[in-house]
């Protein structure tokens, strides 16, 4: 084989390779960035804030927890393990009216407890756990974010107020049920999700549940 076939192989070898990647790098351009915004919905917000607006480095993080957990298989919950856990929530929401923070650390406690009986990461690896919530429960992940946060806040000066706690609770309550819902009322509810205008969900809307008081009122907080 003579050199100049050799060199024209070897030019459209290159030109191969680079047709390959350009194809790769326009279809993320065009369908990756929308493809994780419907995916994570407001937490793909949440990440591209977390990155002062680099949206590259978000859509980043959120492709590794896709890698890492969009293969996770969710554990269904028999009828019997999801009332208890309703009656457990139901009790925080009562606590609340007395003890807000004391409410607020036991709702941590039993979202990261459900969260790891349908086959997430355990409670004890919070990132890990959160990081999976998010791949699969991304328009409620940030309520379970919110009350961990308020749960192991240290010092008066960084604890939220009674109406921080509450809007936590409210929002925390989201991804509680999904999590405490059969999969086919966790897939219709995924739907009315993804139908909801951005930056809202079904759930925001109190006639979009078929259980459960739609929101904590005001009038649950002592004193007001």
């Amino acid at each position: 084989m003579s050199t100049g076939v050799i060199i024209v192989l070897i030019v459209i070898a290159v030109a191969l390779v680079a047709a390959v990647i350009a194809r790769q790098v326009m279809a993320r351009g065009a369908g990756g960035g929308r493809g994780l915004k419907k995916r994570f919905g407001p937490e793909y917000d949440r990440a591209v804030a977390r990155h002062d607006g680099d949206t590259k480095a978000a859509e980043r993080e959120l492709e590794e927890r896709v890698q890492r957990h969009g293969s996770l298989r969710e554990q269904p919950l028999d009828p019997a393990a999801r009332e208890r856990y309703a009656v457990r929530w139901t009790a925080v929401q009562e606590q609340f009216v007395d003890s807000p923070r004391d409410a607020v650390v036991e709702a941590d406690r039993l979202i990261a407890e459900v969260a790891g009986a349908r086959g997430f990461p355990a409670g004890d690896r919070y990132e890990e756990q959160l990081s999976a919530l998010s791949v699969h429960h991304a328009h409620h992940v940030n309520g379970y974010r919110r009350v961990h946060l308020a749960a192991h806040a240290n010092g008066a000066a960084g604890r939220p107020d009674t109406e921080e706690l509450r809007e936590a609770l409210v929002e925390a309550r989201g991804l509680f049920e999904n999590l405490t819902t059969s999969a086919r009322d966790g897939e219709a509810r995924l739907r009315k999700d993804e139908d909801a205008p951005a930056g809202t969900s079904a759930d925001d809307c109190p006639h979009g549940r078929s259980h459960a008081p739609w929101a904590l009122n005001r009038r649950h907080v002592k004193g007001s």
